[in-house]
């Protein structure tokens, strides 16, 4: 299998064989597209909870059941605040 890479992504590549981190180009493209694997099995985790999440909420709406719009905005802004902080 041959890869491009841009000139940006061969300097990269290069500086962290010799940096001494990995012995090879192959052993920095392999880490990386393991590193891509991780991130994308995560972000399909994410993309599935959120698509239970919503439909579940959107069923809870076609059943009638709503939220009062003040109060949920409050509830965002309280759980902004408290993400801000930790």
């Amino acid at each position: 299998m041959n890869v491009s890479l841009t000139p940006k992504l061969q300097k990269f590549v290069h500086a962290k064989v010799e940096n001494g981190r990995y012995n090879s180009a192959s052993e920095v493209v392999r880490e990386a597209l393991r590193l891509f694997e991780e991130y994308d099995k995560t972000r399909t985790a994410q993309l599935l909870e959120f698509n239970h999440e919503l439909g579940q909420r959107l069923a809870s709406l076609d059943r009638g059941e709503t939220v009062d719009g003040s109060e949920a905005h409050a509830r965002l802004q309280r759980r902004s605040q408290r993400q801000r902080r930790s």
